[in-house]
């Protein structure tokens, strides 16, 4: 009895060594890529509509910068347009004013021919009319040119007017990424410009757990392997992910202070990236562990 009492007790320490050596191939922790979104214009930001934490996707307005100034140029733009289609218009009613007095020159010219057949006018009468005429056109013709003047300058304002819509459409700042607000280093109110920054913000559906494993297990691992992905659970149990390696380092490095201990920091690693899909588990910074 006592014999397998001290097996037992054998037994069990053997299965707790074998646990407590028992070691993932890689560790390390959680990652994504950031962007800072920043303004595009000077001015007051109006509307700052983001906290921290919140998820937002692209086309939505994050933040509005001051626009008044903006808008008031376009007003005035659409206020010269104005003035000069009105001075289009009245280019174009001269121009029938012109058209009018020729269409009764040529019929003053009709009744001269006719005259004259008769013997009741003369050639001078009919060249002066033809000469009439001729002024009429000429008339016509310089008053058309002004059209192309007029078009320019609309062509002008218009352009004009899709610069400050450009600047209109800067001042409605929108996150060019589907994702979670990490952090947020403007308020309501505050004066902004451009390139300061505003927002950071993450995608993290999908994280990267960044290790670094040994020249010796290189061989072991490639790009686009599945890969089993170890989080912990609680105190004593991990929770099973699955991952996809998408990239390894194509040169050596020596392991970050954070990883394991002094002796092992020394050695030259190779860094492996693994994608993880979130279900909301994981968090930027989480320890995570791989085997394959």
């Amino acid at each position: 009895m006592k014999y397998n009492y001290l097996l037992s007790i054998l037994f069990i320490l053997i299965l707790g060594c074998r646990n407590e050596t028992e070691k993932s191939d890689a560790f390390g922790n959680f990652e994504t890529e950031p962007v800072i979104v920043s303004a595009e214009s000077a001015g007051k930001i109006l509307q700052f509509n983001i906290e921290k934490g919140q998820k937002i996707t692209p086309g939505t307005v994050s933040a509005i910068v001051d626009t008044i100034q903006i808008k008031l140029k376009l007003l005035q733009i659409d206020a010269q347009k104005a003035a000069v289609n009105s001075r289009k218009q009245s280019i174009q009613s001269q121009i029938e004013v012109f058209k009018e007095q020729k269409k009764n020159l040529k019929i003053n010219k009709a009744r001269i021919e006719k005259m004259k057949k008769d013997g009741a006018a003369t050639q001078k009468q009919l060249d002066d009319v033809n000469g009439q005429i001729s002024i009429i056109d000429k008339q016509i013709l310089s008053t058309k040119t002004q059209f192309t003047a007029i078009s320019k300058e609309i062509e002008v304002l218009d352009s004009q007017a899709e610069m400050l819509n450009d600047q209109l459409n800067r001042c409605m700042v929108k996150p060019p990424i589907t994702g979670v607000i990490l952090e947020t280093y403007a308020k309501q109110g505050e004066l902004t410009a451009p390139g300061k920054p505003l927002y950071k913000i993450a995608n993290i559906s999908e994280l990267t757990l960044k290790v670094y494993v040994s020249g010796a297990q290189l061989p072991d691992i490639k790009l686009g392997q599945t890969v089993e992905v170890l989080i912990d659970k609680n105190e004593t149990e991990n929770q099973s992910l699955t991952g996809i390696i998408t990239w390894i380092s194509s040169e050596a490095e020596f392991t970050p202070k954070i990883i394991q201990t002094k002796k092992e920091r020394v050695k030259l690693v190779y860094a492996v990236k693994v994608s993880v899909k979130n279900d909301g588990t994981l968090k930027i910074g989480m320890p995570g562990e791989v085997n394959w």
